[in-house]
């Protein structure tokens, strides 16, 4: 992870725009982990010394735009869980620009790629999108939201169309939306008819 991001840092310094891939940040924590215990540090949070939390943003942070060149780098985390609190995975998330997180519950159903929109966040979100984007995103969020409130009503068959003019639009979109959200690996689509589409489903 070092040594790569270093290479990435040379082609930024001549003026390139790098991707950086680093598969994964789960591993090199892990590495930093056992390093530290043979070297006598305590264990803190979920068996790893402090310092290896220490020593995370000191990568995490080295990529980004120069007045040179930039480096855009996308990092995996492997979670312990869905459910429960991973110390790794919160550190992470709090220092990157932004996350992407891949659901397994999602997995198992055939849904792919198996990204959970309400748990994925750009921090840049609104800076590279225009306003009809920014809200139709946001329309988007309140669907899933809306629909995740309902799932319990629905699988106890207790939902009830008419009551709620809100639930109902979302039950509505609800098979549109999750086909849009899939894709399968062959499939291309150009980003404004993905925008169109996204617009008919929403209004």
């Amino acid at each position: 992870a070092l040594m790569a991001t270093t290479v990435a840092e040379y082609f930024r310094d001549r003026g390139k725009r790098v991707v950086l891939f680093i598969d994964s940040m789960t591993r090199y924590a892990r590495a930093l982990r056992d390093m530290k215990l043979a070297a006598g540090e305590p264990p803190a949070r979920r068996g790893y010394p402090a310092s290896v939390f220490d020593s995370l943003p000191r990568l995490l942070e080295r990529p980004g735009p120069t007045l040179k060149g930039s480096i855009t780098a996308f990092y995996t985390v492997l979670l312990e869980g869905e459910d429960e609190s991973d110390p790794l995975g919160d550190e992470i998330r709090s220092i990157l620009d932004g996350h992407i997180y891949l659901s397994r519950k999602l997995a198992g159903q055939g849904h792919y790629p198996a990204i959970d929109v309400l748990k994925s966040v750009s921090r840049v979100f609104g800076q590279v999108t225009d306003e009809k984007h920014r809200d139709n995103a946001a329309r988007v969020r309140k669907i899933l939201t809306t629909l995740e409130d309902l799932q319990v009503f629905i699988d106890l068959g207790e939902y009830r169309a008419g009551q709620n003019a809100e639930n109902d639009f979302a039950m509505n979109a609800r098979p549109k939306l999750t086909n849009w959200l899939k894709q399968s690996v062959n499939e291309k689509m150009p980003m404004s008819e993905t925008l169109k589409e996204l617009e008919r489903i929403v209004k």
